[in-house]
């Protein structure tokens, strides 16, 4: 396993689901009324809300839901939340980039200080981590989208640089300024992507053995499972056997 994502997959299946699940949704729902607010709040007119959007529906979050939290961008005196990105290292000197949402600068701060802190790692300044990572468009449908032929054709037709396919899914990789533009095209093709955004990709993994890896894996999920964490990205890189050794 590699990277910055699908540690979640890992994570929420030892979980009360239903709990992880009302933070999923809390989380979608912040996206969306940011989004709602720095743009339109017409999808049509907004990229990241129509992403938004589109990722809190692939979570199966109610329409009511989604449709509230872009009132909530035009309501006077509601939360202001700023996007304030975090950087530091966990065991194995593995890089880890924090993407939040807050409407309490301090607060959050301090609760992701000491998640470092007490799991193995530290919070370093801006720019410690992120050199080893590569901001890059990312668009992500279901397995059952299209089969892996398919699905590679048209990502490089449609302006992608990379496609990857698995059991979970389809990825693809494309430059960041062209994402809207890539997942349009296929969206023509496949219908809404699962979600279509910015993200951290490394550029570089460091190896993390089981002894390690279980800290590891506990830093990145208190991480995300705290309220103004968005997202959680990680340069790391785990063997099948010591997945397996940590699955058990």
């Amino acid at each position: 396993m590699a990277g910055h994502s699908k540690f979640k997959n890992i994570m929420h299946r030892k979980g009360a689901q239903d709990k992880k699940r009302a933070k999923l949704f809390s989380k979608l729902a912040k996206e969306v009324t940011v989004a709602a607010k720095m743009g339109m709040p017409d999808p049509e007119h907004n990229p990241r809300l129509r992403a938004a959007i589109n990722a809190a529906r692939a979570q199966s979050m109610p329409k009511d839901n989604i449709e509230r939290a872009i009132k909530k961008s035009t309501e006077q005196g509601g939360e202001n939340y700023e996007e304030v990105r975090y950087e530091g290292f966990g065991p194995a000197g593995v890089g880890v980039i924090v993407e939040a949402l807050t409407d309490n600068r301090n607060r959050t701060a301090s609760e992701v200080r000491t998640i470092f802190a007490k799991n193995g790692g530290n919070l370093g300044e801006t720019g410690s981590v992120s050199f080893s990572f590569e901001r890059v468009g990312s668009i992500e449908y279901a397995a059952d989208a299209a089969d892996a032929d398919a699905m590679f054709e048209a990502a490089i037709e449609a302006g992608a640089d990379d496609c990857t396919s698995d059991e979970e899914g389809h990825t693809l990789i494309c430059n960041a300024e062209s994402l809207h533009e890539v997942a349009g095209a296929l969206e023509a093709s496949f219908g809404a992507a699962n979600s279509a955004t910015i993200i951290w990709k490394p550029t570089n993994t460091i190896p993390v053995e089981a002894d390690q890896g279980e800290t590891l894996l506990r830093l990145l999920d208190l991480l995300d499972d705290s309220d103004d964490v968005q997202q959680v990205y990680a340069n790391f890189e785990m063997s099948d056997s010591v997945m397996e050794q940590l699955s058990a």
